[in-house]
């Protein structure tokens, strides 16, 4: 079955190339808008699989983007976004990633750098899982970088959360890093017992229960 995909763009040629480009690649975009309250009817009502959002639409150009993202997650819990942005908004990031339920990308406009990168970061949130630009959670975890226990984290553990938190498996980890997946997985392990988190063989789940458990601090 076609991913049903609705994007949200107030650049017009933005909008219509990223049309353009997940047609190409099979999915069934439902709908293209470009305002804060068009993507929110649109979310609501088409409850689409997945979501390309970009933060700041019309009216304002501010966050319009983000709290639509977030007024259609409380209606209905679970809907797949992945928000496509030049911007880092930190405190909505965290209160999107914060639910735990998954099926949440941000990506960097200028740090796509092809379309196969893009696409497998749609097709992860549409089945359920994360895709996180590194930047995005390099100033995530930056912004904690004085909160206990994370500041706990040695420098290795820190670079496995990070890598950990875009939604990679240990295999891939370790490739990343030039570790062993054994190597990984003690450091999985030490990372989850000074968070005060129970290790989980689902790393979609460990990512989420990770990064709401920052958004808290």
């Amino acid at each position: 079955m076609l991913n049903r995909v609705l994007v949200a763009e107030d650049l017009y040629l933005l909008r219509d190339g990223l049309v353009h480009l997940l047609q190409a690649h099979g999915f069934n975009v439902v709908g293209a808008v470009e305002s804060g309250p068009e993507l929110l009817k649109g979310l609501t009502e088409l409850r689409p699989d997945v979501s390309i959002v970009d933060v700041r639409l019309p009216p304002t150009f501010t966050d319009e983007g983000l709290q639509a993202a977030l007024e259609a997650r409380r209606q209905v819990p679970g809907l797949p976004i992945l928000v496509l942005s030049q911007h880092v908004e930190q405190l909505y990031a965290r209160e999107l990633l914060a639910d735990g339920s998954g099926a949440i990308g941000y990506l960097l406009k200028d740090r796509v750098f092809n379309a196969e990168q893009f696409i497998d970061a749609v097709r992860r949130v549409a089945a359920g899982g994360t895709a996180m630009d590194p930047e995005v959670i390099a100033k995530l975890l930056a912004s904690n970088a004085r909160d206990e226990p994370v500041a706990g984290l040695t420098p290795r553990e820190r670079e496995v959360l990070e890598v950990m938190a875009e939604g990679r498996s240990n295999a891939a980890i370790a490739q990343r890093l030039f570790l062993s997946e054994s190597a990984v997985a003690k450091h999985t392990a030490s990372i989850f017992a000074k968070l005060d988190l129970a290790p989980s063989d689902d790393d979609n789940r460990r990512v989420l229960a990770v990064l709401a458990y920052l958004n808290s601090r």
